[in-house]
């Protein structure tokens, strides 16, 4: 009975074990590093920001373009004159026989009661710089999106580079787990030779320490996995609880694709390529439609008009509603055309002008700090790739190096301390090769960048 129960025990913990890991798989989404992109564009908040921005940007233009339609509105109004305001007419408008050094006579003009309903219809006919503005309006537009764009450019730069040092890291702790293995293995043939009396206990001791340091330093990268995680988690716009897996590998990555790749983007290099400066082209023509808009202040402005209303009098209350309302009407056209501002266009012109120069020096200037940065990007890449490739082979060397001072020593020929400095050197040189290798995908990512090739999605 008792093995029955335990046996149903186990199964039951076998099974809640199977589900839930079931669970967690369902949960899981997998990622390539384009995915995660893609991902981090759609959901980042600082993107959601930006496309809130054009939103609303596109709802001023829309209002830009309102003042063009009928301007329609009803006023109504029903006032209680509680002290009508006397008129003084001269006496000899009541006596014509009256003195003209008679006093005037107070008259009151309006009753106790009034009221009014009114509606207007204003439409613009003409006006220059109307044209002018929905110009600028879909400029504006554009700047709106390329914006978006810009944003989602900075994401994929944030997401590339933490996808990037999650690989790495996770790799190191491959490499990791095959060091303790191999030292692990070797610690436990030093204390059966020990045992048997062929090396001394120092020996031991000492790969205890080489083991026990490994083992510091795997739970070191292991706890700096969790942190690149995390950090990449955040910049696709996930929670930190989220369960995610890279499906790209270090393996994957062709080193010399990845220097042709760039040589050919900086050959075929075109600044539009390059949102900063599509933008700021964009601000150079709102800038110049900024200066023209000063000179259609000093055309013509031309609209009509139309009212139509009642309006009532009485001296009693009852009556305002009561008796009948009489109606108006009124139809006409408003002109105006400025004469003389005090040179007050003509100093705005200015100040619109030189706005414009400065961008479009600064059109140049970034010109020359995007070819200063696409010829850093090549040669730091270039740098970062011949010194990856250099500490890839040292760490061949201090392995051969390891694998030959671990025979000496299981055949009597070498000592402890030989192996232990030759495992040293191996781990040493796989430390530097993870620092390169983390350096040069960074030195991609930026050299990517540079050349417009980073994001490409709209």
């Amino acid at each position: 009975m008792k093995f029955s129960r335990i046996n149903m025990m186990v199964a039951i913990w076998l099974l809640a074990l199977v589900s839930t890991g079931q669970l967690l798989a369902q949960n899981r989404q997998d990622f390539s590093l384009n995915e995660a992109i893609k991902f981090a564009v759609e959901n980042n908040i600082n993107v959601k920001n930006t496309a809130l921005d054009a939103l609303s940007s596109e709802a001023r233009i829309r209002e830009v373009r309102g003042v063009a339609l009928p301007q329609v509105s009803v006023s109504g109004q029903v006032m209680d004159n509680l002290i009508i305001q006397r008129v003084f007419l001269p006496a000899v408008f009541f006596d014509q026989n009256a003195s003209p050094d008679a006093p005037a006579v107070p008259v009151q003009f309006g009753v106790n009661y009034s009221g009014s309903l009114t509606g207007a219809l204003n439409q613009l006919l003409f006006d220059a710089s109307y044209r002018l503005g929905l110009r600028a309006a879909e400029t504006y537009r554009q700047l709106s999106q390329k914006n978006i764009t810009a944003s989602k450019i900075t994401v994929a730069e944030q997401v590339a580079k933490a996808y990037y040092g999650v690989l790495v890291n996770e790799q190191q702790i491959k490499l990791l787990d095959l060091n303790i293995a191999r030292v692990d293995t070797l610690l436990r043939n030093t204390e059966a030779l020990n045992k048997q009396g062929f090396v001394e206990k120092i020996d031991v001791s000492r790969l205890e320490v080489q083991l026990n340091n490994l083992k510091a330093e795997r739970q070191n990268v292991k706890n700096l996995v969790d942190l690149s995680y995390y950090l990449l988690k955040f910049q696709m716009g996930l929670g930190i609880n989220d369960n995610i897996t890279l499906t790209e590998q270090i393996q994957d990555i062709d080193l010399d694709a990845v220097e042709r790749n760039n040589v050919q983007a900086a050959a075929e290099f075109d600044y539009n390529q390059r949102i900063e400066f599509s933008t700021l082209q964009s601000q150079i023509q709102l800038a110049d439609l900024d200066v023209q808009s000063v000179a259609k202040l000093y055309y013509p402005r031309l609209s009509a008009f139309a009212n139509y209303g009642y309006n009532t009098g009485r001296n009693q209350f009852k009556h305002l509603f009561t008796d009948p309302w009489f109606n108006s009407a009124i139809v006409g056209i408003n002109f105006s055309l400025p004469i003389f501002d005090g040179f007050q266009k003509k100093y705005q012109a200015q100040q619109k002008r030189f706005t414009l120069q400065k961008a479009q020096n600064n059109a140049q200037l970034l010109k020359n700090s995007i070819d200063l940065q696409i010829r850093q990007s090549t040669i730091t890449l270039g740098n970062s790739l011949q010194t990856l490739r250099t500490q890839k082979r040292n760490v061949e060397l201090a392995q051969e190096v390891a694998r030959v001072a671990k025979i000496k020593y299981q055949e009597g020929v070498g000592s402890n301390i030989e192996v232990l400095d030759a495992e040293n050197s191996y781990r040493q040189a796989q430390t530097n090769y993870f620092a390169s290798l983390y350096n040069f995908l960074q030195s991609k990512v930026d050299a990517d960048k540079a050349n417009g090739k980073l994001y490409s999605g709209q």
